[in-house]
């Protein structure tokens, strides 16, 4: 069963059809011993039509009860295909553009796609990172200078962020991003995020930015870019500087305009495929049904 699969072609004839891919489902959520969503311990009993018997609440579940796809009319199989390009597109894919693909309104792919990233958002590693870590941010809104004469915002020079959003990330080296969005920049909203992801000891790389009193916690070292200076070995930020360019991408490409109250779910996405880029499609495909 666990074959690689490479394309939508072969992704297609793996689930032909919606009890394929029920019973995939079945095999990665439960492998050979089928939980009650109401009670783990209790006794089960499978019945008809993919339905299970859950013994000690008396209550009938399936494999997609008390996920985000328990009431979907879309089928399982459009799911998995937009599962599949979702995790497998680097730079994402629009509602547009898979509604069009799995044979949906525009509308009904958004809000799976937003049902996707609420899943990828639920499922990040929230655990602190150590050893060589960089720390930056990004901010996120079309240009000033690009809109129209009405439109702009004033006073937004250097690093306001009046007309944009701003991102804050975290990256280990050889390891793992997290982004986080944040209403500031400010000393007293970073510092709190910084000393609760990231463990003491641990050797932070930033820009000349001004963290606050970081130093006493962490072996701190910041690049200044305003003196035009990047990169000496160890000493520089072009982890994050690069995933911040991959997300942009990803923005500006795919997406055009996000808006604040769903841009943190974007991010957790970009965050997904930078931290399982080393994973083949089909295991990135694999590791998402398990946060079903």
């Amino acid at each position: 069963m666990l074959q690689n699969i490479k394309s939508i072609i072969c992704l297609f004839n793996m689930f032909p059809d919606e009890q394929a891919c029920i019973d995939y489902l079945e095999h990665i959520r439960w492998g050979n011993l089928v939980i009650s969503p109401f009670d783990q311990y209790s006794k089960v009993y499978k019945c008809k039509n993919n339905r299970y018997y859950c013994t000690r609440t008396n209550k009938y579940f399936n494999v997609k009860t008390k996920t985000f796809l328990e009431n979907t009319k879309v089928s399982l199989q459009k799911w998995f295909f937009a599962i599949w390009l979702v995790t497998s597109y680097k730079k994402g894919i629009s509602s547009l553009q898979l509604g069009r693909e799995i044979g949906v309104t525009q509308k009904t792919a958004w809000i799976m796609l937003n049902k996707i990233r609420e899943a990828f958002s639920l499922n990040t590693d929230c655990e602190p990172v150590d050893g060589e870590v960089e720390i930056d941010e990004t901010f996120v809104g079309g240009k000033n200078k690009n809109r129209h004469k009405d439109k702009k915002v004033k006073n937004c020079q250097g690093r306001s962020y009046k007309d944009k959003i701003p991102v804050f990330g975290i990256l280990q080296r050889k390891g793992k991003v997290r982004t986080i969005v944040v209403p500031d920049t400010k000393v007293k909203t970073l510092n709190p995020i910084i000393k609760g992801c990231i463990k003491p000891g641990s050797t932070l790389y930033t820009d000349e930015w001004n963290y606050g009193d970081i130093n006493c916690l962490y072996n701190h070292k910041n690049v200044n870019h305003s003196a035009h200076f990047y990169a000496s070995g160890d000493l520089h930020t072009n982890s994050i500087e690069g995933f911040w360019s991959i997300a942009k991408r990803s923005v500006n490409g795919t997406y055009h305009y996000i808006s604040k109250k769903h841009m943190q779910g974007y991010f957790d996405e970009f965050s997904f495929r930078y931290n399982t880029r080393n994973i083949s499609s089909f295991e990135r495909f694999n590791l998402f049904l398990s946060y079903i």
